[in-house]
């Protein structure tokens, strides 16, 4: 860990018998507490509040930081009820505590949503607390009072009090109850753009992410893992790495051999002379082929029941006037974060600490308690910024690893990946297998649908099928059914999850529909979207921005696609065109129906990086030859590049409605806009992702 982040964290754990303060909510971890200071550590009341004697209001996030803007989100929900002044906004990321409820951790782009109404509660308690100091002190009904700008003020007198000179007097009350919340007119901060208060620290260097950490006698230390997922050690050969320089020891743990060194070069040097051999065990029969024909004649065997079923859709396909059927698929995909998987940690006999960029501190505790057989009282759990997340770092097969390696250590030991590591022992996003079959009216209309997936289930069926399962869309005879087939290779969250492949399969297969009918393909989802007035509301200010049935430069397309996931709706339009063989995508109008926004600027920002994320999934994908992963790094794993970025233009719609997710609220969308859009340009229908120079022509 840098110099700075030592001397700013010790200063939250030691300093504050300095400052003095009010403690709003949080009972700290022991590495946390403030007792040196008797005018805070009595006063816990229950919230995520310390409001310090020189003004600086500290907020301890429970939840996880990977670029999705919750420092900032949460800042303001706590800033607009207490009515501090945002300058003086600081934050913290605790470790785990009861007092934050049963479980810490960010998935399901639930920060905003779990916390609107709490943190704003924490800020209005803390408000109302310091109000009735000031009003004590001046002999006056707190009623004569007013806060603002971190000040209570005395409307009668207008004399006023900052909120550092009342902290420790309020700190010594109750925590008041049922206080009331702003109504949304009165907002001087939520709903107006703010600049991102975690910038400064990352341009600056100040922000620790997890690969920053440094702790004084700290060793390194790589992993050599089972090519093949599941295989096993059967035996090694580490004469030459143990000679190698800089190494300190190898140690085998339960997933291969990790090599400890006096830096992380020198562990990646000592790796690469290092011999195993592996027990590869029977995944290493499977390849890409392999598992697309298993899924292929699961889904032709068929005998499932029905996940979901509408109307008669086997009557209603016998008897349309027209009919068509297509399968579409989608192959593994990585994660791929910035910053590789790493984790510190450091395990004593008597307690433990790790050091993560983790969306699971919940789970991290858990995976330590577990490896360490310590209770979990004793081990603390450091939560550091992510250098992205996508799902990934809300597993802990990492975070364990790294605490089985240190229990062979008596000093602290930080395991890093590397990019080959982190791309070929990943928990991909599933591949995925869907058939369909449609039919239209005499009119032209849809009105039966049918899917059948087959892909690996890892959160039960309905993940598995979200996004085709359960469309908005009104077709009146519609059917899904779901075949769990597990080749063996690990799957698991992926940003947006099951929508990410089946709003592709779903959305692209309606477009299908709407040409087979000679329609509009905006005109039937309007007219199967007519009971859904939030979804349409987006639907028509997204045609409406991207000039939707305006002329377009010969050789361009555009392709639409609705959405709704983690609370929220989107509906998206992409331009697109082919050049030198390949596809250009030129602009993408998304409107966005999340409920109450927070942020807007953060809204803005999060719905370009879910497109920005989709769109690599048209370029790239993970294949598997003898249960190994080809890919290895961005030369084999392609992903979107600066110059391939299109315009981006998000237009939000205003609501009062509950606060959904956003951070995964575009990434379903994009795909099948784009691949609707190359139809429009072509006439070539992408059923099949990655996109392949050979489906363009």
């Amino acid at each position: 860990m840098s110099a700075l982040a030592v001397d700013r964290r010790g200063f939250l754990r030691t300093g504050a018998a300095a400052i003095g303060g009010l403690l709003i909510g949080c009972y700290l971890p022991e590495r946390r507490k403030l007792a040196a200071d008797t005018s805070v550590a009595p006063n816990k009341l229950n919230a995520f509040v310390l409001v310090g004697n020189d003004d600086i209001v500290t907020l301890y996030i429970h939840k996880a930081e990977m670029g999705q803007g919750t420092v900032t989100s949460l800042s303001m929900l706590l800033a607009e009820e207490l009515e501090c002044d945002w300058s003086k906004i600081r934050t913290e990321f605790p470790g785990v505590d009861r007092a934050y409820g049963g479980f810490q951790g960010v998935v399901g782009s639930q920060s905003i949503r779990s916390s609107y109404v709490s943190l704003r509660q924490a800020g209005a308690q803390a408000r109302e607390m310091l109000i009735v100091a000031a009003a004590q002190k001046w002999g006056v009904d707190k009623s004569a009072c007013r806060a603002e700008n971190s000040k209570v003020i005395n409307t009668a007198t207008s004399d006023e009090l900052t909120y550092g000179s009342l902290a420790a007097d309020a700190a010594k009350m109750p925590a008041p109850g049922n206080v009331a919340l702003k109504d949304a007119s009165q907002f001087k901060i939520v709903g107006k753009s703010r600049k991102r208060l975690d910038t400064p620290g990352k341009v600056d260097g100040s922000i620790t992410f997890g690969i920053d950490v440094r702790l004084p006698n700290m060793l390194y230390a790589v992993v050599e893992r089972c090519p093949v997922f599941g295989g096993s050690v059967a035996s090694f050969d580490d004469s030459k790495t143990k000679v190698s320089p800089g190494v300190k020891s190898v140690v085998k743990i339960s997933n291969g051999v990790a090599v400890i060194a006096d830096s992380t070069w020198a562990a990646m040097e000592g790796r690469r002379k290092l011999t195993v051999q592996w027990d590869e065990g029977k995944v290493a029969a499977n390849s890409t082929a392999d598992i697309t024909k298993s899924f292929a004649d699961a889904v032709a065997q068929g005998g499932v029941a029905p996940q979901r079923t509408v109307g008669d859709p086997a009557g209603a396909l016998a008897s349309a006037s027209k009919k068509l059927e297509a399968v579409y698929q989608t192959p593994y995909l990585a994660h791929a974060p910035m910053e590789p998987l790493n984790c510190t940690a450091w395990v004593r006999p008597d307690s433990a600490d790790v050091w993560a960029s983790t969306q699971m501190q919940s789970g991290a505790q858990q995976i330590a308690v577990q490896k360490t057989g310590l209770p979990a009282a004793k081990v603390q759990i450091h939560s550091e910024y992510m250098g992205g997340g996508f799902g990934r770092r809300g597993g802990v097969d990492y975070i364990g690893e790294a605490v089985e390696v240190a229990k062979s250590v008596d000093v602290p030991v930080k395991v890093t990946w590397s990019r080959e590591d982190d791309m070929r022992h990943d928990t991909y996003r599933p591949a995925s297998y869907c058939r369909f079959a449609g039919g239209v009216d005499a009119e032209g209309w849809p009105v039966a649908l049918t899917a059948s997936i087959a892909c690996p289930a890892f959160a039960g069926a309905n993940t598995s099928t979200e996004g085709v399962r359960d469309i908005a869309y009104t077709v009146p005879n519609f059917a899904v059914d779901y075949h769990d087939v597990n080749p063996g290779i690990p799957v698991s969250y992926w940003r947006s999850v099951g929508y990410s492949q089946n709003c592709f399969f779903a959305e692209s297969f309606l477009d299908e529909m709407a040409h087979a009918g000679g329609k509009d393909p905006l005109e039937v989802r309007r007219r199967f979207l007519s009971k859904n007035p939030r979804l349409l509301a987006v639907l028509e200010l997204a045609a409406e921005k991207a000039n939707w049935g305006k002329p377009l430069p010969d050789g361009h397309g555009l392709g639409v696609s609705v959405v709704n996931n983690i609370g929220s709706n989107t509906a998206q339009i992409a331009e697109v065109s082919i050049e030198k063989g390949k596809v250009k995508v030129h602009r993408v109008v998304c409107a966005v129906d999340c409920g109450a926004v927070v942020n807007p600027a953060g809204v803005k920002q999060q719905i370009a990086s879910g497109i920005v994320f989709g769109l690599s999934a048209l370029k790239g994908g993970v294949t598997i030859r003898n249960g190994r992963v080809e890919q290895g790094n961005f030369h084999q794993y392609d992903v979107v590049r600066m110059d391939e970025m299109p315009k981006v233009e998000v237009h939000i719609v205003p609501s009062n409605a509950a606060s959904g997710g956003i951070g995964e609220a575009s990434t379903p969308g994009i795909a099948p806009a784009v691949c609707n859009a190359i139809f429009a340009a072509t006439g070539k229908r992408i059923r099949q992702l990655p996109i392949r120079p050979e489906d363009l022509v």
